[in-house]
């Protein structure tokens, strides 16, 4: 009876453990946190200075975007003659700079440079620094759109804070978008990724920026006091996560803090298809990896030593180090039912780690609701979304099988901005599975030829001797 109550313990324990510790535990703990902070914001602090500001905008093939994306600015609370907006074209070769042309003609008290870079984003982005002339820069894409009051309130956690130096913005992709997609599929997945942006923004870097550990400043809007941006070394030219080195090179060369600016949203457009999702996040997971080398690659030779003492070794442990072994879990499933484990038991295990990482989903949620009481439409939509919660842990689990194979492919392949899309990626290994196994493939045909033969034969006999003629 012990040694069976023991087997069950274990079992049940190798299943629920590791989710326990590193989504369920920590969940709790940052939901208290997060409430805490909440009721600590204090959002109507009035400037009696505002200073100039420089928007850096990267533009490539921008047509479509570009104009409401100025727009944007344009409408926003902060004053346009305070405002710098240089566009850093890195080559396109459609009309983006008609656009440009004509959002001059439409807003005349925005002061706006074009400037051409064909050298990539990173010195198209260095390139618009070292002339920019502003007090704070704030860089945002092209494909986004501000809120109305995401620049003053850039503006005012800069002015009011002054151990601020950087910070990112809160991105989430646009409802309106969203609800006109067409396609079932496409539009349900577009609805998760909506949930993932807020999670990830209102919940986790929220979190983290209370104890300083923001992994890293998102590209798509962030934002630096020019002095302090200027003791950089600016954007890596050697790297496809520039955004990441910059965040690295502000906290672990200068000591500065890396903040969130939760009340400052930009709305970006959502995920084209899969295969945009698929490099996106290949993108991210190897540029991860690659700057991680660059800044730790002693510390990382003893990641046991740095586990409790640096939060990035943490991060790296678990999104990679422990990948290896969720991913063998995953498959231990099917093996399972052949080592005589009882079925039942196998699909209850699952069941409750989906119900664990569907309460952690809840917690977040209900914090993201409390930081979007400034934002009723944004609120409202995220709001009637509470459902989809239940289908977050297997939007989650693709997610996580597209970051293990940008794990592999790091290993593997030389680091580039254009990676294989998904659909290229089952070509190849359909491809590579035929290549691998042509000698079965090939014994398989010649069977069949073998056997087709007598059946062509007979076939070819009934022909010649033609039917058959009974005469009465």
């Amino acid at each position: 009876m012990i040694a069976k109550l023991a087997n069950e313990f274990f079992f049940w324990a190798a299943w629920i453990i590791i989710p326990l510790l590193i989504e369920i535990i920590p969940a709790i703990g940052n939901f208290f946190i997060l409430l805490f902070k909440r009721t600590r914001i204090v959002t109507d602090i009035k400037l009696d200075f505002l200073p100039n500001i420089t928007l850096m905008i990267p533009v490539y093939n921008s047509e479509q975007t570009l104009y409401r994306c100025i727009e944007s600015i344009h409408e926003s609370t902060y004053p346009d003659h305070l405002i710098e907006i240089m566009l850093v074209d890195n080559g396109s070769k459609d009309s983006s700079f008609s656009i440009f042309q004509r959002a001059q003609m439409d807003f005349p008290t925005l002061s706006m440079w074009w400037m051409h870079s064909k050298q990539g984003k990173s010195k198209a982005l260095n390139k618009a620094i070292f002339n920019s002339t502003g007090k704070y820069i704030i860089n945002i894409d092209s494909d986004g759109v501000l809120d109305q009051h995401a620049l003053m309130n850039i503006v005012r956690k800069f002015e009011t804070e002054t151990d601020v130096d950087c910070m990112t913005g809160v991105i989430l992709t646009e409802p309106k978008l969203i609800d006109s997609t067409r396609g079932f599929f496409l539009r349900q997945f577009r609805k998760m990724e909506f949930m993932e942006y807020a999670q990830a923004f209102l919940a986790g870097r929220n979190f983290e920026s209370q104890f300083n550990s923001i992994y890293t400043l998102s590209g798509a809007f962030s934002s630096f006091r020019k002095s302090v941006l200027m003791k950089t070394f600016l954007y890596n030219t050697n790297t496809i996560c520039e955004d990441t080195h910059l965040t690295f090179q502000i906290r672990s060369i200068l000591k500065k803090k890396v903040h969130l600016c939760n009340d400052a949203i930009f709305m970006v457009d959502p995920i084209d298809n899969i295969n945009k999702f698929y490099t996106q996040r290949q993108r991210w997971q190897i540029g991860e990896l690659e700057v991680s080398h660059m800044f730790l690659k002693n510390k990382l030779k003893r990641p046991l030593t740095g586990y409790f003492s640096n939060y990035v070794i943490r991060l790296l442990m678990t999104d990679h180090t422990f990948a290896f072994p969720r991913m063998i879990w995953y498959f231990v499933l099917f093996a399972l039912g052949c080592m005589n484990y009882n079925f039942h038991n196998i699909v209850i295990a699952c069941f409750l780690i989906y119900l664990l990482y569907v309460f952690s989903s809840f917690l977040y949620y209900l914090n993201i609701i409390s930081f979007l009481k400034d934002y009723p439409p944004i609120r409202r939509y995220y709001a009637r979304k509470l459902l989809y919660i239940l289908a977050m842990p297997i939007y989650n689990l693709f997610a996580f099988f597209v970051r293990f194979a940008g794990i592999i492919n790091s290993i593997k392949r030389k680091s580039s901005w254009k990676t294989l899309t998904f659909t290229e990626e089952v070509d190849l290994a359909a491809t590579t599975v035929r290549k691998d196994f042509f000698f079965i493939f090939r014994l398989r045909e010649l069977l069949l030829n073998i056997l087709e033969k007598p059946e062509k034969k007979a076939e070819q006999e009934d022909i010649k001797n033609g039917p058959d003629i009974q005469t009465v």
